[in-house]
């Protein structure tokens, strides 16, 4: 597989465009689908959109995957903002303290084949998502 690894500071709506830019790119060298094309955008997009409305800034990493014969994208999304109070709570439907559909973690967690969060209050979140071919 010729695809690199990406990363993506994320501090504007200019940058994360970049990144989901980026995102499109890597899943088509990869040889997803449309399906999967679409869901590692989406995933990149609800990241980065909750990096800039909770933490202001952070990266966005993006990974080629090869393992038993094969592939995927390992999207990691990271910022040392105020952190996650309840991870659980926030990985339900609805739920949000930002005043919006509380869908975007959930949304991703079940369009992912694998996905894990790691925050803690005032050491920022650490999300890792990956989605195979």
């Amino acid at each position: 597989m010729n695809a690199e690894e990406l990363t993506f500071a994320i501090d504007s709506e200019f940058d994360l465009q970049l990144a989901i830019a980026g995102a499109r790119k890597m899943a088509r060298d990869s040889g997803f689908g449309e399906e999967g094309i679409a869901a590692i955008m989406t995933t990149v997009s609800e990241l980065g959109r909750n990096i800039l409305k909770y933490a202001g800034q952070g990266r966005i990493r993006l990974l080629p995957l090869e393992e038993e014969g094969r592939r995927g994208i390992e999207i990691r999304a990271e910022d040392d903002g105020p952190g996650i109070a309840d991870v659980t709570a926030a990985l339900r439907d609805h739920f949000s303290t930002g005043g919006t559909l509380g869908l975007g973690l959930p949304g991703v967690r079940r369009m992912m084949d694998q996905f894990d969060v790691e925050s803690r209050p005032g050491a920022g979140t650490r999300v890792r998502a990956r989605k195979w071919r």
